[in-house]
């Protein structure tokens, strides 16, 4: 089914979304925003059509994503023309909002909902529609009309995951872990580093080498092929000093808390060794 795709909002995620989109010849009937003459830069970039009214968006589109923050999705799927959103699907690409209560309503009104998150850090409009061909996206929605937002996905060539609505906010943490929790464990490293007599730059550039080699390891072979260190070889005695050595209280809690956690990959890694004495040790450092 060759449907055509409008967006709403006309930030990062939806001049990328578009001008992907047209990369893989989906069609993309335009844009609409509220603020004008960026739906107007946008629709110049992705070579689409700038509409002066939301009407006119959604008369020229069976698919609408509703490419706008989080606590704006809502507001903005209501002020949808109702008597023109019978038959349509509309998405949002929010990692936390099921598409249920983004769009309270939506099949009483005769459209559908869904939710399409592409897994990755969209930071420019205009660069990182080139970084979008092996991004993950995860879909959620009414079943019914599922089969054309998985046939548009798949035919961009993206591998896809369809998830329960009520797993959704699992997903997202799962994202937040792997992104934003990675830079607070990189700023402790570096923190770490300058307490004992790095610049901020020399630390992250003595990390640099490590960081990448382990993110590489890690995407390719996955977590349970790449660890090593004190907690792989049961070393308490090291992990023991570790400990002594944060700086504070909050700061031994987590290295205390990821090492229980790696003990868990570590015993996947080898399972006839005996975890038990590191188990105790980090045990003994619980301070709740």
């Amino acid at each position: 089914m060759n449907v055509t795709v409008g967006i709403m909002g006309a930030g990062k995620v939806g001049t990328s979304l578009g001008k992907y989109f047209r990369t893989r010849d989906i069609p993309v009937s335009g844009y609409f925003s509220r603020t004008p003459l960026h739906a107007q830069s946008a629709a110049e970039f992705t070579q689409t059509r700038c509409f002066s009214t939301l009407e006119e968006l959604v008369e020229a589109s069976e698919v609408l994503f509703l490419t706008v923050p989080d606590g704006s999705i809502s507001a903005c799927y209501q002020a949808l023309p109702v008597r023109l959103i019978p038959g349509k699907i509309i998405c949002h690409c929010s990692g936390a909002l099921p598409a249920a209560d983004a769009f309270p309503g939506i099949r009483a009104a005769g459209a559908f909902g869904y939710s399409v998150h592409p897994l990755f850090a969209v930071s420019d409009p205009f660069r990182s529609y080139r970084e979008l061909s092996d991004v993950f996206f995860c879909v959620e929605g009414d079943p019914a009309r599922l089969d054309v937002v998985l046939a548009l996905l798949k035919r961009c060539g993206n591998p896809v995951q369809v998830i329960d609505p009520s797993s959704k906010v699992r997903y997202h943490a799962a994202a937040a872990v792997v992104s934003n929790h990675v830079v607070a464990l990189v700023a402790e490293s570096l923190s770490l580093l300058e307490s004992c007599g790095f610049s901020r730059e020399g630390a992250l550039t003595a990390i640099r080498p490590l960081l990448t080699g382990n993110v590489t390891h890690l995407a390719q072979e996955g977590p349970v092929a790449s660890l090593t260190g004190p907690v792989e070889r049961c070393d308490t005695g090291t992990v023991a000093k570790h400990l002594a050595a944060m700086p504070s209280e909050e700061e031994r809690e987590l290295y205390r808390l990821l090492s229980a956690r790696l003990v868990r990959v570590a015993e996947e890694k080898h399972p006839d060794r005996d975890y038990a004495p590191m188990k105790n040790l980090l045990k003994e450092n619980c301070h709740a």
